[in-house]
């Protein structure tokens, strides 16, 4: 499966649109995490927890994606757009969002 940013994949025709597809995580925060992030913040560099968390939520959304893109019968995927959000109650949750356009490739 080809996942991609951009409108197109060179030197490949698109023969079939399959639709827009989705993928989402919503990762909670741990306090454990937020109290160590905290003291990282404070006396500088970069929190190494976050990072881990938020490569993990880009991974499972892109994965779901994909997935939904092979259930509708595409082998590719072009367009694809991430967005990050806090949500919940007193922001305490990371949500990412992936969405692209399911194609069909020659």
């Amino acid at each position: 499966m080809i996942l991609t940013t951009t409108p197109s994949v060179e030197g490949r025709k698109i023969t079939a649109y399959r639709g827009v597809v989705v993928g989402e995580a919503i990762l909670g925060a741990n306090i454990f995490r937020d109290m160590f992030a905290g003291i990282t913040d404070i006396v500088g560099g970069r929190s190494g927890a976050y990072e881990r968390s938020l490569n993990e939520a880009r991974e499972t959304a892109l994965k779901e994606l994909e997935d939904r893109a092979r259930d509708a019968g595409a082998n590719a995927v072009i367009g694809i757009d991430l967005d990050y959000e806090t949500v919940g109650k007193e922001n305490g949750m990371l949500m990412v969002s992936a969405s692209g356009t399911a194609v069909v490739l020659d």
